[in-house]
């Protein structure tokens, strides 16, 4: 059955919501000293958006002009997208993690007219580039009255904006009229793993075809605080924000990464999403805390996992809780999860993992502690969303069923194929590439391998490009093996499989600073620096335990023969992961290359 979307395009979905709810509480902020929060009404929201609009207009931007945002998440971003797509414009988003020759490109490559960036630094990153930016605007800093493109502040912007609405208060909903549903809403640049990234055009159809389909998961509610700190410069931000919109979630916006679990005890929200990162923080910062302390203390958090894992095994499988195990579950929740529960607010009702793989394990542990994650798959070039769990429907290991009414077959090598309104219009400039992404009768190649169960759940099992063939001939999927590692040992923060056409398997680990140095307090490395820690005799031997015990639970020839330690964690800056947090293989393979020449000295690959 077709899903009912009624709206033609994202401003004409957001006008809508500020006309439903004006004096509802839609997006929060930090205050000063981050004791609390500052809540905006949609109204609110909705006079700054159209006065940004309105602004971009004066500057002469127009219906399809592409506008740039270089800026980490903050409440500034919302709206500045909203205003771009008020005004007729369609968003290009820039990491603000992203190299100033990158930046430059995406910017000129997209045809950005006007680049609104986060302050003065980002704004260098295009300086003396050829591009087709007339103007930039500043989120923070004062304006470079000397500064060429011309510079503004987004006061400034939004004071133009005003003034022209003085003259025409109608205009943004004049405009907001000759948007159609296929016209072009946001270029996203892919990351990539070789080559410049390319430009995914995604059109306002779609991206309000996800805020609806949302809403039928049930995730998400009006009544849930959600907070929103995942990058709004990546589709899976972008997703949230049309969900936002449309359900009308109160949202705290901070992008602080480094604020996130201070603050979650300060906005306690109901709902947040996140990369499988932040999950697996959490998780190593449990487990080695409860594990380090040792004792009692210890004992009674593995008989906790251990029974919380026994409810989800029954839970999985449809069957009954045992009255006995009920009351183990409840004395388990007592004494460990509530600590763990409250760690993040206390008032957690929805957890949701997407843009990389999560571990089984670690999913299992969130369960156990009564905070099941809702994980989910989808690419930039199918707006973001296209699978997800739902509650009271989880099915662990695998990434849910689809949303709406979005089509999905496994092709006849395992390949994942998407079809529907979600999907891009193509690569910016691009056509070759473009017809190369998709089937001849027109399904989306995902370069995901996966399979769907009799209930439409989807499993990913590896990247089609990632699997890795043996000089042996075996195939051996990466992704698997090192989410198994990252859930056996507390202390890693990346792994990356290597055996392309090598006669065995190899790993290279990269190791949590957090976690190991606060292993490394009690014994003869305290004191020491992470880069000492990391090369320590004892810390080898350390990891190596995880590594026999993660081999118990390979095939013969999945078994890791030998590991590396790497000096440092990867990096966005070095290339080595994208800022997803998608491990670049071929970037950290050549940037690590000495450490896997000594792994595989003396043995013979086949060339």
């Amino acid at each position: 059955m077709a899903l009912e979307v009624p709206y033609r395009s994202i401003p004409d979905m957001f006008l809508k919501r500020v006309a439903a709810t004006p004096n509802g509480q839609a997006f929060a902020v930090p205050n000063n000293d981050d004791s609390g929060m500052i809540w905006y009404t949609w109204a609110q929201v909705g006079d700054r958006a159209k006065a940004i609009a309105a602004g971009l207009r004066s500057l002469g931007i127009g219906l399809e002009d592409r506008v740039a945002i270089l800026s980490n998440t903050r409440y500034e971003w919302v709206l500045a997208d909203l205003g771009i797509n008020c005004s007729g414009a369609a968003t290009t988003t820039v990491y603000p993690t992203t190299e100033p020759e990158d930046a430059s490109y995406i910017v000129a490559n997209s045809g950005s007219k006007v680049l609104i960036a986060e302050n003065p630094q980002q704004a260098l990153k295009i300086s003396g580039a050829d591009t087709s930016v007339t103007h930039v605007v500043l989120l923070d800093g004062a304006a470079d009255a000397g500064a060429t493109p011309p510079q503004l502040t987004l006061a400034e912007l939004e004071e133009r904006g005003t003034a022209a609405l003085r003259d025409n208060p109608a205009l943004i909903e004049e405009v907001v009229e000759t948007i159609a549903p296929d016209h072009l809403a946001t270029l996203i640049y892919t990351s990539g793993t070789t080559g410049k990234p390319k430009g995914v055009q995604l059109l306002h159809h779609g991206w309000v075809w996800q805020g609806v389909a949302q809403e039928s998961l049930g995730l998400f509610e009006s009544t849930d605080l959600q907070y929103l700190w995942l990058p709004l410069s990546h589709s899976f931000g972008k997703v949230l924000l049309c969900g936002i919109v449309h359900v009308g979630v109160p949202t705290y916006v901070d992008g602080r990464v480094d604020k996130l679990v201070e603050m979650l005890a300060i906005v306690q929200p109901t709902l947040m999403c996140a990369a499988p990162r932040i999950f697996e923080k959490v998780y190593n910062k449990t487990v080695t805390t409860a594990l380090g302390a040792g004792g009692a203390k210890a004992k009674i958090f593995s008989w906790a996992v251990g029974v919380g894992k026994q409810k989800v095994a029954l839970d999985q499988a449809g069957k009954p809780i045992p009255f006995p195990l009920s009351l183990q579950y409840g004395l388990a929740e007592k004494l460990v999860f509530s600590k763990l529960q409250q760690r993040l607010g206390g008032r957690l009702r929805v957890l949701v993992s997407g843009s990389a793989p999560l571990s089984r394990d670690i999913s299992e542990f969130f369960a156990a502690a009564n905070l099941p994650i809702m994980e989910g798959y989808g690419m930039t070039e199918s707006s973001a969303a296209n699978f997800v769990n739902r509650l009271g429907k989880l099915k662990i290991g695998t990434v849910g069923q689809a949303l709406g009414d979005l089509e999905c077959k496994i092709d006849s090598d395992g390949e994942v194929l998407l079809r529907g309104t979600p999907v891009m219009r193509g690569y910016h400039d691009l056509p070759q590439e473009t017809a190369e992404s998709f089937t001849e009768d027109g399904w989306l190649r995902t370069g995901d391998i996966g399979e769907l169960d009799g209930e439409g759940y989807l499993k990913i099992t590896d990247r089609k490009k990632d699997l890795v063939k043996t000089s042996g001939g075996k195939y051996i999927a990466p992704s698997a093996i090192e989410g198994q590692f990252k859930a056996v040992c507390p202390y890693t923060s990346q792994v990356v499989v290597v055996g392309q056409a090598r006669n065995f398997v190899t790993m290279l680990i990269a190791l949590d600073e957090d976690a190991i140095l606060g292993w490394a307090k009690d014994g003869p490395l305290a004191g020491k620096s992470y880069a000492e820690v990391v090369a320590a005799p004892e810390t080898e031997q350390l990891v190596e335990g995880y590594v026999k015990e993660l081999n118990q639970k390979l095939n013969r020839w999945e078994t890791i023969k030998k590991f590396a330690i790497l000096p440092r964690d990867l990096s966005i800056e070095a290339g080595e992961i994208t800022p997803s947090m998608k491990i670049k293989r071929r970037s950290v393979e050549t940037n690590f290359a000495e450490q896997i020449d000594k792994m595989y000295a003396g043995s013979l690959a086949q060339l």
